[in-house]
């Protein structure tokens, strides 16, 4: 609270909340011009991992809690899953340790959000 003369003013605190969103490498342009054209500030790292050990991206958005659902909302919309088909990289059982790849249907795409509480957010 701070007094402007005789007024007793309160501050109200913006809850700040952190998105971390990973999404596929094709998806990660469609995700950041949206979240863009919306107005949102977006950090893109790349990176990899999983399953598939394929290439992702890492987004990183600081929004108002009151603009979470929208951030969320964007990258539902522009993450979609979809199925390839791969080569296995795995011997059957049974062949007598003889590799014969063979085609496996994967889902890949879609997004993984996580969300965190921000102590303390400052634009500089």
């Amino acid at each position: 609270m701070t007094t402007k003369g005789n007024e007793l003013l309160k501050e109200e605190a913006v809850k700040m909340k952190l998105v971390f969103a990973i999404v596929h490498d094709e998806d990660g342009h469609k995700v950041m011009d949206e979240l863009n054209k919306s107005g949102f500030s977006v950090t893109k790292l790349c990176s990899s991992g999983g399953f598939l050990k394929a290439g992702n991206t890492t987004l990183l958005v600081g929004v108002e809690e009151d603009k979470l659902d929208m951030v969320i909302g964007i990258i539902e919309k522009k993450s979609k899953s979809r199925k390839q088909v791969l080569s296995s990289t795995m011997s059957p059982n049974g062949m007598g340790g003889v590799f014969m790849p063979y085609p496996v249907e994967v889902v890949v795409g879609g997004a993984t959000i996580f969300v965190l509480d921000v102590e303390r957010f400052e634009k500089v």
